[in-house]
């Protein structure tokens, strides 16, 4: 069973070309059924998520984040962690949310729908993605029957909320993914519709732990690149830490880059996940290089203290 999984973490830490060519093609709308290395990955993940339930019924011990990351969907780590997560939760209901899903493909909730069968609600701003996103899903053999909710609008706090509700996401949800290279902070802060069991968000963390501070909130903000990376957008960890707190949340980890973290819900699984401290998630080598050589590009631009 060992020799299995190792086989099997081998497979998933690398994308495999099959699976790449399917996922290209789906950006362009062109996809069709999974391709053997999907297949492959599905069952990959089932060896994986047996070993993580042992763990959650203490007949191992847990994993590091490091030794669990795998991308399948996600544009990082994030799909291994994801599943590392659930495999100690438990699946539950199975309802995830993502905020900008981009073409529904390269985002943190994907993999959960694809490969584990979970409902989801995704929202993207660009019309274009949007429907890259619905082509792909009416698709792919594992979701044509029943497709993840694509709803093409721009979110903003004043109808983050009402449009959860609208879209039948009330209540407990697995998982909430924040990515949307702007007002992250102030849509989190805002939502109350949903009480998600562990949350994604994508943070701005060239700040390392120096201020707790976001982007001003502007309901049609755009993200300020800079040489390619978007740094004038988001919120420090900091900044994150404490809204997370007040939400009843602690922080679990992060992925190996440092801008995306997780959280998970108070009281759901501190024995197996324990809060750890933000100086963790901020000795990455790529966040001390942001701070170095990006932060002082936008430093001086408005920031607001939180």
């Amino acid at each position: 069973m060992e020799q299995i999984l190792r086989r099997a973490t081998r497979r998933l830490r690398h994308d495999p070309g099959k699976l790449g060519r399917f996922k290209h093609d789906a950006q362009d709308g062109r996809s069709g059924d999974r391709p053997g290395g999907a297949i492959e990955s599905r069952q990959g993940q089932l060896l994986l998520l047996s070993r993580y339930r042992a763990i959650a019924a203490g007949q191992s011990s847990p994993f590091s984040f490091s030794e669990v990351e795998f991308r399948t969907f996600s544009q990082n780590g994030e799909d291994g962690i994801l599943l590392y997560l659930f495999g100690l939760l438990g699946m539950g209901k199975c309802r995830c949310v993502e905020i900008c899903a981009g073409n529904g493909v390269d985002n943190n909730t994907a993999n959960l729908v694809v490969n584990h069968g979970w409902n989801g609600l995704m929202f993207e701003g660009n019309p274009i993605l949007a429907d890259r996103a619905r082509s792909f899903y009416s698709q792919s053999a594992d979701t044509r029957s029943y497709s993840p909710r694509i709803v093409n609008t721009w979110i903003t706090r004043k109808n983050m909320n009402d449009l959860l509700r609208q879209h039948g996401f009330e209540g407990e949800v697995d998982l909430l993914s924040l990515d949307i290279n702007g007002i992250d902070y102030w849509l989190w802060e805002a939502i109350d519709a949903i009480e998600p069991r562990v949350v994604v968000a994508e943070i701005q963390c060239i700040w390392g732990l120096d201020r707790s501070v976001t982007v001003p909130y502007a309901a049609d903000f755009r993200c300020g690149f800079i040489d390619g990376f978007g740094v004038y957008c988001g919120a420090s960890l900091p900044a994150f830490v404490k809204l997370a707190r007040r939400k009843g949340y602690c922080l679990v980890g992060a992925q190996r880059l440092g801008f995306n973290v997780l959280f998970v819900k108070n009281g759901v699984c501190e024995d197996l996940l324990p809060e750890v401290d933000a100086q963790e998630c901020a000795d990455m080598n790529f966040v001390s290089w942001g701070r170095q050589a990006l932060l002082p590009k936008v430093q001086d631009r408005p920031w607001v203290e939180v």
